[in-house]
Order: structure tokens, then C-alpha cells, then sequence
């Protein structure tokens, strides 16, 4: 952060840079549901995870990013949520999630929570009340409800697509029996968006964030960051929303106000509680708004986990990367998968190994022997660059994209609402694999059917095969986590490119640091060095193979 940073956020916050944990932390991703099972259901709970504490330690991370745990009828994997101050009793209790919070930070693991201020869920209490209250009331006000188009208020009441697909508009019917309005939903229908031009509303989350906090909660998520403020009026999109000056739901002015008021709170707690920002935008000058010194720590880089490993577009995102956040002194995150997109071992080893939300490619051809290698590779890359790294659940492992789950099994909204041609997210959300040589490889106990079944391949993934296997993904995470939390440089050394060749993507942090990628197919000869650090995959002689990355001490300055 820079000294005008400092100034401009204020005393308090200068006064805790000095105890700054999140800058350049690993961060793990923890979706509960598929992590561990404590309770032999077939579905990952809390007691799973709190037994799973010391592996995470081990492994070498310094934050859990929990994915949504509140109470939910998981029309959508739990971000309908019905109670933000409650843990859902699938998996556990609010007691049980304040121990997990107290043991973590006894490992010294920093805890991170997620918050949907977009929606709800259907179930919530204020939705319920709405749904019986009259037109224009109080209580609809917390929602979008509006009268329908049409002669008889048949039509929705603009063009709005949801996200998930379909309209983004569902009719109630009123409690007299008879149609009634329609209440705005960008996601399922299950998911009714609240109102943020009403004040009730952002009180409520005030008090949310502060139920959170006391509890001892180090940072929190904000998923879908850039959609809770609407253009009052509801206008139509048209026919092409680009063409618009202002889109009517997505980055409107208004909502940096509500993260101020955020930023707020967090700062007003001891420690270094910290905001991040699932922002979406293709506007990178607007996107960096978020990232102001009163506003958000951090924000998602996804442009970076969509960048096709080409070393030219690599170096362009990167660069991209690094000059959005200097002007507002924040540091970048980088990431290669998480629970909405498809698992990066499948992703690299496609022909075009490019990735975008609106096209997932399921199905595509994929060979996974060169999506691990590359993996392998690119994984190194994301760990030596400025910023921190995110790590999601089993990747660590070498996971694949799970793209064969039976269709009656599949429940992801997405897969309803694109009327059974988007198979959606589940495949990356299948239930990590921990030991044995079949399912449920010790994420339930033998015999029990998990809540989406694992493929026998995993076999030779499982925690237990991989462990001490100095060839194994894990292993190499292990190897990569160590070193990345002792080199000094890795975190605040200046960053720089050095040239060699097309095909290479190489940059030093300081004097005696060096990242070495090869995304070509064929080896090339390593620059002078007084010490290999690490390496993706073993070296020919003084050559790095092709789709390889090498750390590198160099050769001391004359």
C-alpha cells in the first residue's frame, strides 16, 4: 500500500498495515459440502472439516474461504440463503462453526466467510412475508415486486434475462387467489433480489457483518459484488446491452456506497479484517473502483483463470493485471479454479485451453496426462506473481472435472434453467477423494453414497496415495506453499520481466528470484544459475522441459 493509501484510508487502518496477513496469503477454498464428512451422511460438514484442520496447516495455507453455510433449501448449493446468522443443520451448528473459527486460529489459519447481499432465498422470512402482505407494502418493498405488462399483467415487467437462464421475473399468486405481481429473481426464482435502495436492507446486512465479526471471522467474501444495486426505473436491456450508457443492474455508481459503509465496520474491528469482491466486469478501469483505499481489500482477478496458456497472453494478463491494482495500491489475487468454472486440470489439457463462463465446453475433448502437466506448471507461475493465491479444494489433488455425472443426478439450477443443455457446475463440486482404492475414498465412510458420487479414476489422487510421492501433484503444492511462504522476495520484491523467447514467460522478483515457464512443447536451455528452487517437472540436464515451470536462484550480480 502506498503512502497516499495509507493517508487516505485513515489512522486506523494505518496504524494495523503493519499486521497485514492478506496481501500475499494462500488462500483455501473450502466448499463444505464436498470436503469431509463427519457424520457419515454422504454430505461434508463442519466436523469434517475441523478434522481436517491439520492437513490444510500441513499443506501450507493461511486463510479457509468457507463457500455459504447458512440455513438453505439449496435450490442453489446454498447461496439461497434463508438465515445469515445460522450455520445449516446439514452441516452443523453456529457452536460448531465458532469452534472450527477458535481451532483454526490456533493452527494460525485465518477464517474467511461468505455473504450474498444479492438475493435470498424463497424460504427467508422476509420473502414469506412479502409474498403475504399487499401490493406496495413495507414489506415487498425489501424485494423487486412489480405489476406485470400486458392487458392483464401477463408480461414480465421488462426484457431482463436471468443469469441462470429463462426470465429473470416470476408471477406470484396474490393471497385472495388470483395473479398477482411479479418479483425479479437475476439468478433461479428461488433467489428473489432484495432492494438496496431500501434502507432496511442495508441495515440488515450491516448487522450481518457484525454477527460475523464478533465471532471472529477474518475476512469476508461478497459474492456477485457488482449486482445488488438496480437502475430504479427497470429498464429494459433491448437488443443489445453494450449499446447501453448505464446497464440497469450490473456496476451501477451506487453500489460503491454500501461497500464504504462496509469498509466501515471491518475497520472499526481489531486484527485485519478484510472484504473481497467476486467482481465480474469486463471494464478493468471500473472494475479497479472497487479496489479504492475506502472500499474493497481485494477482488477475484478472473481474468487471469480465463487466460489460455499462451505465453504471450499470460504476459499480457499479467501485465493488465498488475497495472489495474497500482494506482489504488491494492494487491492483485490470482486464481485457477473455484466452484463455478471447470477444474483447470481439464481446461489445459483441451486444444483451446482459454476459458469463459458463458461457454464451459463440457464434453470436450480433454487429455488429462497434458492438462496435469500443464497444471503443473502454470500453478508455480500464479505462486511466484505479486498478490495473493486462492486454491481451490482437490486441485492440490490433480482433480478433474467429474463430466459424466448422470443426468437424474445433476443440481445446478443452470441445468433446468438452460432447459437441459448447460450440465452446469456439479462437475467440480464432486467430493474430494482422501484414502482408499474406491468411493467414497474416506470422505464418508465405506459403503455410504456421497451426495454426488466419485469416479473410480480418482484412485490414485487420494491425499493418502499422493502423500510422500515426491512426483505428486500434492507433493508439489507442498514443495511450492513452503518455499513461497519463506523466499522474502516471492512477497515483497519489486516485479520484473525478462526477455527469452516467445514461447517463455519469465520475470524476477529482486536479485534472486527467478520464474521460468516453458508453454511451449519442446525444452530450452535455463538461464545461468547458481540453484534450481523447484521445478514443475524433473529437468534435462540444464533444460527445461516443455509446458514446465523452474524456480531459479541466479547467478549472483556482478
Amino acid at each position: 500500500m502506498t503512502t497516499d493509501r495509507l493517508q487516505e484510508a485513515g489512522p486506523a487502518t494505518a496504524a494495523r498495515e503493519t499486521q497485514r496477513w492478506w496481501p500475499s496469503a494462500a488462500i483455501y477454498q473450502v466448499y463444505v459440502r464436498s470436503f469431509a464428512d463427519g457424520n457419515g451422511d454422504g454430505t461434508g460438514d463442519l466436523t469434517g472439516v475441523r478434522s481436517k484442520l491439520a492437513y490444510l496447516a500441513d499443506l501450507g495455507i493461511e486463510a479457509i474461504w468457507f463457500n455459504p453455510w447458512y440455513p438453505s433449501p439449496m435450490a442453489d448449493a446454498g447461496y439461497d440463503i434463508a438465515d445469515y446468522r445460522d450455520i445449516d443443520p446439514i452441516f452443523g451448528t453456529l457452536e460448531q462453526a465458532e469452534q472450527l473459527i477458535a481451532e483454526a486460529h490456533g493452527l494460525g489459519i485465518k477464517v474467511i466467510i461468505d455473504v450474498v447481499p444479492n438475493h435470498c432465498s424463497d424460504a427467508h422470512p422476509w420473502f414469506q412475508a412479502a409474498l403475504k402482505a399487499e401490493p406496495g407494502s413495507a414489506e415487498r418493498n425489501l424485494f423487486w415486486f412489480r405489476p406485470g405488462r400486458g392487458e392483464n399483467g401477463e408480461l414480465p415487467p421488462n426484457d431482463w434475462d436471468s443469469i441462470f437462464g429463462g426470465p429473470a421475473w416470476t408471477r406470484i399468486v396474490e393471497p385472495d387467489g388470483t395473479p398477482g405481481e411479479w418479483y425479479l429473481h437475476l439468478f433461479a426464482p428461488e433467489q428473489p433480489d432484495f432492494n438496496w435502495d431500501n434502507p432496511l436492507v442495508c441495515k440488515e446486512f450491516e448487522d450481518v457483518l457484525r454477527f460475523w465479526l464478533d465471532r471472529g471471522v477474518d475476512g469476508i467474501r461478497i459474492d456477485s459484488a457488482a449486482l445488488v444495486v438496480k437502475d430504479p426505473t427497470l429498464a429494459d436491456l433491448g437488443d443489445d446491452p453494450a449499446q447501453l450508457a448505464q446497464h440497469p443492474f450490473i456496476d451501477l455508481d451506487g453500489v460503491h456506497d454500501v461497500y464504504r459503509e462496509w469498509r466501515r465496520i471491518a475497520d472499526g474491528y481489531e486484527g485485519d479484517r478484510i472484504l473481497i469482491g467476486e467482481v465480474w466486469l469486463p471494464d478493468r478501469e471500473r472494475f479497479t473502483r472497487y479496489l479504492r483505499p475506502d472500499e474493497l481489500h481485494t477482488a477475484f482477478n478472473f481474468d487471469f483463470l480465463g487466460c489460455p496458456w499462451q505465453a504471450d497472453r499470460v504476459r499480457q494478463v499479467i501485465d493488465a493485471t498488475l497495472a489495474d491494482h497500482a494506482p489504488v495500491g491494492a494487491p492483485p489475487t490470482w486464481v485457477l479454479s473455484n466452484h463455478d468454472v471447470v477444474r483447470h486440470v481439464t481446461r489445459y489439457g483441451r486444444a483451446d485451453t482459454s476459458f469463459s463462463m458463458d461457454d464451459r465446453r463440457l464434453g470436450e475433448p480433454t487429455d488429462l496426462v497434458l492438462g496435469s502437466r500443464r497444471a503443473r506448471a502454470v500453478v508455480m507461475v500464479t505462486m511466484a506473481l505479486p498478490g495473493a493465491i486462492y486454491v481451490y479444494q482437490g486441485e492440490e489433488l490433480g482433480l478433474w472435472e467429474v463430466e459424466d455425472l448422470p443426468p437424474e443426478l445433476l443440481q445446478d439450477p443452470i441445468w433446468v434453467r438452460s432447459g437441459y443443455t448447460d450440465r452446469g457446475r456439479d462437475g467440480c463440486r464432486v467430493p474430494i477423494p482422501w484414502q482408499g482404492d474406491e468411493p467414497p475414498f474416506g470422505f464418508s465412510p465405506a459403503g455410504i453414497t456421497t451426495w454426488l458420487p466419485q469416479p473410480s479414476g480418482w484412485k490414485g489422487l487420494t491425499v493418502e496415495a499422493q502423500a510422500g510421492d515426491a512426483g505428486s501433484m500434492l507433493e508439489l503444492y507442498r514443495k511450492a506453499l513452503r518455499i513461497r511462504k519463506a523466499e522474502q522476495s516471492i512477497h515483497t520484491a519489486a516485479f520484473r520481466w525478462l526477455p527469452y523467447g516467445d514461447d517463455i514467460v519469465m520475470f524476477a522478483r529482486g536479485d534472486d528470484f527467478i520464474c521460468m515457464a516453458n508453454t511451449s512443447a519442446n525444452p530450452v536451455d535455463l538461464p545461468p544459475h547458481h540453484e534450481i528452487l523447484l521445478s514443475s517437472v524433473p529437468l534435462e540436464g540444464d533444460r527445461l522441459p516443455g509446458d514446465a515451470t523452474a524456480w531459479i536462484r541466479p547467478l549472483p550480480a556482478d
